[in-house]
């Protein structure tokens, strides 16, 4: 048994991360438009039939603005708390919209989902793992802290989508105004380089094999300082930056081992530049 995953867009242009199996997958966020989410999907051999739920994360732009278009045109039910739904101010058929408000577990199809409480300035923000045969895939961006409920999921984890958004000094000295850099970096908003990786050289458990860095900031991080940050630390864990303008590799985890299942994904900060890295 295995799960796949792929992150089909990830930063503030856009959010958009697949977990699934054979026969059952969900999208965690569509925050780009439905054409690009269909396209993305179509090069990694992947199907929107098989996609029975999107997760809803929290309401920012940059994670639900595809949903109308992508609900409307293939029908796929949306599940996200009454607080986000309200504060994204989202029109979306009713039939559609499933609250799992206190219900944190739940199944869609053969996937298990488990949706935890973060710190983040948003209505009601929530992370999730899907998991499935004993294998469990986490997608856990837009922290504005290392919490405890992260910290407990992160360990449960073969491989995590994990927030790295920016470096330290380069957001103190880049040109973003004090009142944007306290928002960011000050415990509301998201987690520094220097954050993720403490998280994942202090939690991180045996058994993962894959970590996808996610929601890097365009202005204030760089994508070969992270992938060096990482790999320098990696023991073992693939590790790999998720692309800003289109999809990573299609990766595969299974209790008995895992590898990527695609051969080749786009340069992160490059639009259109394909990169065989991963065979």
């Amino acid at each position: 048994m295995a799960l796949q995953f792929t992150s089909l867009n990830s930063g503030s242009n856009g959010n958009c991360y697949y977990v699934g199996n054979d026969t059952d997958a969900v999208l965690v966020d569509a925050g780009i438009s439905c054409r690009e989410i269909e396209r993305r999907m179509e090069r990694l051999g992947l199907s929107l039939e098989k996609v029975r739920a999107v997760l809803v994360s929290h309401e920012h732009s940059d994670h639900i603005r595809g949903l109308p278009t992508l609900t409307r045109k293939h029908g796929i039910p949306i599940y996200v708390t009454a607080r986000t739904y309200k504060g994204g101010r989202m029109y979306l058929e009713r039939s559609k919209v499933h609250d799992f408000s206190g219900q944190l577990t739940f199944n869609i199809g053969s996937l298990s989902i488990q949706a935890f409480s973060k710190v983040h300035d948003a209505a009601d923000p929530y992370s999730f793992t899907i998991s499935y045969g004993g294998v469990t895939v986490g997608v856990f961006t837009d922290l504005g802290v290392p919490c405890a409920n992260l910290v407990h999921h992160f360990r449960q984890c073969h491989a995590a989508f994990l927030e790295s958004n920016y470096d330290e000094e380069m957001l103190e000295h880049g040109k973003y105004p004090w009142i944007l850099k306290q928002r960011i970096r000050g415990g509301q908003g998201h987690l520094s380089n220097r954050q993720a990786l403490d998280l994942f050289r202090a939690h991180r458990p045996p058994f993962m094999t894959h970590l996808l860095l996610a929601h890097l900031s365009q202005n204030n991080n760089d994508v070969r300082l992270v992938q060096a940050l990482f790999d320098a630390h990696a023991d073992g864990v693939q590790t790999l930056v998720a692309p800003r303008y289109s999809e990573s590799p299609l990766f595969q985890v299974s209790t008995a081992g895992a590898g990527p299942t695609v051969r080749a994904h786009y340069e992160a900060d490059t639009p259109g530049q394909l990169k065989l890295s991963f065979e």
